[in-house]
C-alpha cells in the first residue's frame, strides 16, 4: 500500500532498519548498530548510574539505570520508564536518549528498568520486573531524591502498555501512588481487531506480522485473542479503568497500534480519568527514529510540556 506520510519522513523511510520478530535474536545482535549510540546531548549535566534491584519472589534482580540532574535543589518528581521493543527487544540502552531527556529538560529522576523479555521470559515476568521497579523507587525515594508524591510511569510502544499496566497493578495492589501515565504509541491489545491493526499489515518498523509474532512471543503460542487472558498482559481488556492516574496517550497515523491507544485513552476519560491524547497525523510507528523531521520535535516537545503540567510541585 502506499501512505500519505508526512512529507519530511518520507526520504528517510527507506534507510529505516527493517524489523522482523521472526529472527528476533539476530534484531537483538543488531539494535545497537540499529539504533545507534546516544544521540541526545542533554542541556545540563545529567548523572547516570546502573543499580540492580530486588526482583520479584523468585526471580533474578532487575537492573535499572538511574538518571538524574545533576544540580538538584530539594526532592523531584520521579519517573519509572520503560523501554520499547514488542515485549521481545530492547533494552535501558537503546532507550537512553528518552531517559536522558526527560531527566534534563522535565527535571525529573528516571528509572529506566531493564525487565526480562519475551519468549524466554514470558508474561508476567516482564510485567512483574517493572512492578518491582516501581517498589523499589517509591521505597528509595528520600535516597533518590525523589518527592514521592510525583511519581509517574510511562514508556512507549511496548513499553506504553507495560506501562498501563504497572498503573492498573499498583491501583489494584494497593501499591504506590502514581500521579500520572505517559502512554506512547501503546501495545495494549492482544485481539488485532482493531481498523488500523487489520490494515497497516506493511507499514514500517511496526505492522501487524510484527504484531502477531509479539503477542505470541509475551503470551505463548495459541493464547492470544483467547479468553482468559489477563488485563495486566492486555491492559485494553480491563473492564474498570476507574481510579487511574491521569493520563498522557499519543498515537500515530500509519500505526496498527493506533486504534487501541485511540480506544484506550476514550475509556479512560469515560472512567473519569483525567487523558490528554495526541494524534499526530502523517507518521507511523517509530517515525521518531527521524529526529529532523518537524513532526519528530514536535512529538518530543508535546511529550515533555506533559510531563512538566503533570510533575509540577
Amino acid at each position: 500500500m502506499t501512505y500519505a506520510f508526512d512529507p519530511e519522513l518520507v526520504p528517510w523511510i527507506s534507510m529505516l532498519p527493517h524489523i522482523t520478530l521472526i529472527d528476533f535474536e539476530q534484531v537483538r545482535q543488531g539494535e545497537a548498530e540499529m539504533f545507534g549510540k546516544p544521540q541526545y546531548v542533554p542541556p545540563v549535566p545529567v548523572e547516570i548510574r546502573d543499580i540492580a534491584v530486588s526482583g520479584p519472589q523468585d526471580a533474578p534482580d532487575v537492573p535499572v539505570r538511574v538518571f538524574a540532574p545533576a544540580d538538584r535543589d530539594g526532592a523531584l518528581p520521579g519517573m519509572v520508564f520503560i523501554h520499547a521493543g514488542g515485549f521481545v527487544l530492547g533494552s535501558i540502552d537503546t532507550s537512553q536518549d528518552d531517559a536522558t531527556r526527560i531527566a534534563a529538560e522535565v527535571g525529573a529522576v528516571v528509572v529506566s528498568v531493564g525487565y526480562r523479555l519475551a519468549p524466554e521470559h514470558p508474561f508476567p515476568a516482564g510485567l512483574e520486573d517493572c512492578y518491582a521497579a516501581l517498589i523499589w523507587t517509591a521505597a528509595h525515594s528520600t535516597e533518590l531524591g525523589i518527592d514521592p508524591g510525583r511519581l509517574a510511569v510511562g514508556g512507549d510502544s511496548a513499553g506504553g502498555g507495560l506501562s498501563a499496566a504497572v498503573a492498573l497493578m499498583a491501583r489494584d495492589r494497593g501499591g504506590p501512588a502514581l500521579c500520572f501515565q505517559l502512554l506512547g504509541i501503546p501495545e495494549l491489545d492482544d485481539r488485532l481487531d482493531t481498523p488500523s491493526m487489520r490494515t497497516y499489515t506493511d507499514t514500517p518498523i511496526w505492522h501487524r506480522p510484527n504484531a502477531e509474532l509479539s503477542w505470541d512471543y509475551y503470551l505463548g503460542e495459541g493464547v492470544r485473542g483467547t479468553d482468559g487472558v489477563s488485563p495486566y498482559a492486555a491492559p485494553a481488556r480491563a473492564e474498570d479503568l476507574s481510579g487511574l492516574p491521569p493520563a498522557y496517550v499519543t498515537t500515530c497515523e500509519f500505526d496498527p497500534l493506533r486504534d487501541e491507544g485511540i480506544r484506550y485513552a476514550q475509556r479512560l476519560i469515560q472512567a473519569g480519568v483525567p487523558t490528554e491524547m495526541h494524534h499526530y497525523p502523517g507518521t507511523f510507528h517509530g517515525s521518531t527514529l527521524i529526529t529532523e523531521a518537524a513532526v519528530t520535535k514536535r512529538m518530543h516537545a508535546d511529550r515533555l510540556d506533559a510531563l512538566r503540567r503533570a510533575l509540577a510541585s
